[in-house]
């Protein structure tokens, strides 16, 4: 029978990555699928991963009816085997319920990327609903490490390298960037505390001042 799977985890883990690996497996073996992102850090249309992989895809804006889409593509004659979707958690309610539709009544199997919550540490409305409704809940296995290197948990949004806990839910950045809105995933202790990598450093003592001359 076909499934709904959610594999989820926090910036950084590679969930991207697993997704073009999934596509890859699939098409391996002969199979046809659908492959759909939304904001992804390399532009509309695209899933990218930080390790250099890339590969066109759907953009799923918010008017996009995704069963309605799908179900246009059979009556067309396309087969299609299975549908990838990353970026998850920026689909709407609505969305997610499209692709429980999908599976129940076209048996495709859908898998499903992307990160449970914000920068605030809410739940994302398309994760949310994609725990309620999934057959199956994921944590992706490659855990992100906080910059203290315990493992990272939560997503923390930062402007000129502190942390912020205010503004628009969605705001497109990468974790690798030093741009001026940029992201880092921190543990649960320094992300309460609010200390990013830059912080932190800013906050270390300067050394002794030894004098080294003869």
């Amino acid at each position: 029978m076909a499934e709904l799977i959610y594999y989820c985890g926090t910036m950084d883990s590679g969930k991207s990555t697993l997704a073009l690996q999934t596509a890859h497996n699939h098409q391996s073996r002969g199979r046809t699928g659908l492959i759909f992102t939304n904001k992804d850090r390399a532009g509309r249309g695209q899933i990218s991963s930080r390790l250099g992989l890339q590969t066109k895809a759907i953009e799923v804006d918010l008017e996009l009816e995704i069963h309605r889409f799908v179900v246009e593509k059979l009556s067309h004659g396309e087969r299609i085997d299975f549908i990838i979707c990353d970026e998850a958690q920026f689909y709407t309610a609505n969305q997610i319920e499209q692709l429980a539709l999908i599976v129940d009544g076209l048996s495709i199997d859908v898998y499903a990327f992307g990160i449970l919550t914000d920068f605030r540490t809410a739940l994302f409305p398309g994760s949310a609903r994609l725990v309620e409704l999934a057959d199956r809940v994921q944590t992706l296995q490659v855990e992100a490490l906080c910059w203290c290197g315990r493992r990272a948990t939560h997503n923390a949004r930062t402007v000129g390298g502190s942390m912020v806990t205010e503004g628009e839910q969605v705001v497109v950045g990468d974790v690798s960037k030093n741009d001026e809105t940029a992201y880092e995933v921190l543990c649960r202790r320094h992300h309460m505390r609010k200390v990013t990598s830059r912080t932190s450093r800013a906050a270390e003592p300067d050394p002794l001042p030894f004098n080294n001359s003869n």
